[in-house]
């Protein structure tokens, strides 16, 4: 029956396609200012029951960017999206600023997304927050259902030669302006192999300093209950009851993927009550006329609820090196048959980031990272834990902004000017 749930969930999406549609029609007819009914209590009522159930059962696509300009030393600069590098699993997006001709040039920051169930577009905050101070890049990982089996499977040592490339590449531009890299949740694995990889071969290649947030470098320290999970179920269990095919009609039809919709049911199902009450509040608004406070609900659930598909190599790679042998702390990680070293990483700064309340990835697990790379100086290693922030606002949210993004920026800076 397992083997069936992705084919069941499509039918599940067909079946209630009459529902939304007839929940579409009654939103329009009820918000239609020239309907009496629309001005009362009632027709609100109406209105915000029909929209809610049209959400709740919609598919989300890919959400955008949608970073139009920003402010580079007091002038307002528009920004455009360009893809620098492709992959069948990746893109490597450039946020360009059009600056004037001879500003001064900034260095450049690639940000590592997660390929965890969520695009990239999660780390929009996390973009906009170094637009000003850098020229940003990012992963743009491809939802595995979309790519067709002949492009071949992706698992972690694909994910590595991914981020080498764009390393190698960035690191090329720009005559000799500086590349940092930054990390986020489970990217940060992939990234402190990559870095060690690079900075193992002379560092010619490697960036300026690596920044990790969030990452279960060694899942052993302050276990959640995600650690706990993998240990007890063990990498069979996830292979008899989370590998999916996909079905008809996708373009990866056939490929063997963790399905998003699986991801999103058990991070949901970790908050229910605070999922449920954030609804209620919504249908609350949209009755009251808040129209404010509504567009603030479905501006974060139109990103939490669109996921993607992993290719089940890569998903099932990550959960037993990663989760259950533990691989990386215990330094029997390959990339390729080749041992890791992350001992050999000793031109690369390293900031580690961590929330007080990490429910994800527990206070420690992404500190081991400062003990694991013994031969960086501790001059050019820094840690810091921000308080009061879970797994989101480690990367994202107010908190970010005003306390976590200022201190990367000055180290990274503070790295740059020791190099000079």
């Amino acid at each position: 029956m397992d083997r069936l749930s992705y084919q069941l969930y499509e039918m599940m999406h067909l079946a209630f396609a009459p529902a939304r549609a007839m929940s579409d029609a009654t939103l329009t007819t009820f918000t239609n200012p020239f309907n009496p009914f629309a001005h009362t209590s009632v027709g609100r009522s109406v209105a915000a029951a029909a929209e809610l159930f049209e959400r709740m059962t919609r598919r989300y696509s890919k959400p955008v960017f949608g970073l139009k300009e920003t402010t580079v030393d007091g002038l307002v600069v528009p920004v455009t999206e360009e893809v620098l590098w492709e992959r069948p699993f990746c893109r490597l997006v450039h946020f360009r600023r059009q600056r004037a001709e001879g500003a001064p040039r900034q260095s450049k920051l690639l940000i590592v997304a997660p390929m965890s169930g969520h695009f990239a577009t999660l780390l929009r905050g996390t973009v906009e927050a170094f637009l000003p101070s850098h020229d940003v890049y990012i992963t743009d990982w491809c939802n595995a259902r979309v790519v067709p089996t002949e492009r071949g499977a992706f698992g972690l040592d694909d994910y590595i030669d991914y981020l080498i490339e764009m390393m190698r590449i960035l690191s090329k531009r720009g005559d000799g302006v500086s590349l940092h890299t930054l990390g986020v949740c489970q990217a940060s694995v992939p990234l402190i192999c990559a870095v060690a990889a690079l900075d193992g071969e002379g560092g010619v290649d490697a960036p300026e300093s690596m920044v990790l947030m969030g990452g279960p470098i060694d899942p052993r320290r302050s276990p959640t209950a995600v650690n706990r999970l993998a240990v007890e179920r063990g990498v069979d269990w996830f292979h008899r009851h989370c590998i999916h095919t996909v079905p008809f009609p996708h373009a990866g039809l056939g490929r063997s993927v963790y399905p998003g919709f699986l991801q999103l049911s058990g991070f949901m199902a970790m908050n229910l009550e605070r999922h449920v009450a954030a609804h209620v509040e919504m249908f609350n608004h949209l009755v009251e006329g808040d129209g404010d406070s509504a567009e603030k609900h479905r501006d974060f659930y139109d990103e939490y609820l669109a996921v993607m598909d992993l290719d089940a190599d890569f998903y099932l790679e990550t959960v037993e090196k990663v989760f259950i042998r533990h691989e990386i702390p215990q330094g029997e990680l390959r990339h390729h048959g080749e041992l890791i070293d992350l001992t050999a990483i000793q031109r690369t700064a390293l900031l580690t980031v961590e929330g007080e309340k990490d429910d994800i990835s527990g206070v420690g697990q992404t500190y081991a990272a400062q003990e694991l790379c013994a031969n960086i100086p501790e001059a050019r290693k820094q840690h810091y834990l921000q308080e009061g922030v879970g797994h989101y606002g480690v990367f994202n949210g107010s908190r970010f902004r005003k306390e976590i993004a200022p201190r990367i920026g000055d180290f990274m800076a503070r790295v740059e000017q020791a190099g000079g």
